[in-house]
């Protein structure tokens, strides 16, 4: 999983996204804030690894893509334009049906018609490219339900990035973590509320350090989900 800063802030208030995160089998140190606040207040140097840097190593790996061994789910028809799109154009064996368009989920995320293709094909790999929260409750459901135990690979607006769906970030933006600058001024409407929610983090760290923080209820519990899935 490669959590968002924005998305971290959950844990406070969402059961279901902090059960998924806790369970999770790997959890990258994506957001630079979190990395940069943890080296003052952990005393301990992180090594920020973006979900750009993961994604492009993934999918440079050996097999990944051949015989369908690799799933996406995308959040919308156009991700999945752009995806096939790039997959053409960097001779990537990656088809119409080694992808699949997600609903608008809400708090509670589960997909029962996602569940039988995945039982269909039994992919290797699924990427779940459909924002921080839902995709990361998607993949625990899926993982719970499924009788096989493939690698799932939530790494949000990363794919996005990488095929054009999403503002272009260079490198030297990602490596030094003001790629968020790019998105800010590319969707300014979305992206703003995400770092005002993000703002508490550090706080957060500073109060709790490594401690899971109390998990409070919220009206925001009672609201559907905004990782950004359209």
């Amino acid at each position: 999983m490669v959590p968002a800063a924005p998305a971290l802030v959950r844990l406070q208030h969402d059961p279901i996204y902090r059960d998924a995160i806790t369970r999770a089998d790997v959890a990258i140190p994506d957001s630079g804030l979190m990395v940069l606040v943890w080296a003052v207040v952990g005393r301990q140097k992180l090594r920020r690894i973006s979900g750009l840097t993961y994604l492009k190593r993934l999918i440079g790996e050996p097999g990944f893509q051949t015989g369908g061994r690799s799933f996406f789910v995308l959040p919308s028809a156009q991700a999945k334009k752009k995806l096939l799109g790039w997959a053409e154009t960097e001779d990537r064996a990656i088809r119409a049906e080694d992808c699949y368009v997600a609903p608008q989920y809400g708090l509670v995320v589960q997909d029962a018609g996602l569940l039988e293709i995945v039982r269909e094909r039994q992919p290797a790999h699924i990427v779940i490219a459909i924002g921080n929260g839902p995709q990361e409750k998607l993949g625990l459901y899926l993982r719970e339900n499924l009788a096989y135990r493939p690698a799932f690979h939530c790494v949000g607006a990363a794919l996005g990035f990488l095929t054009g769906d999403q503002v272009a970030i260079p490198q030297w933006a990602d490596r030094f973590y003001v790629g968020w600058v790019f998105r800010l001024f590319a969707q300014p409407r979305i992206f703003i509320p995400r770092l005002t929610r993000a703002a508490i983090l550090p706080w957060l760290l500073l109060r709790y350090r490594s401690e899971l923080p109390p998990l409070r209820a919220t009206n925001r519990e009672q609201r559907t989900e905004d990782g950004g899935q359209k």
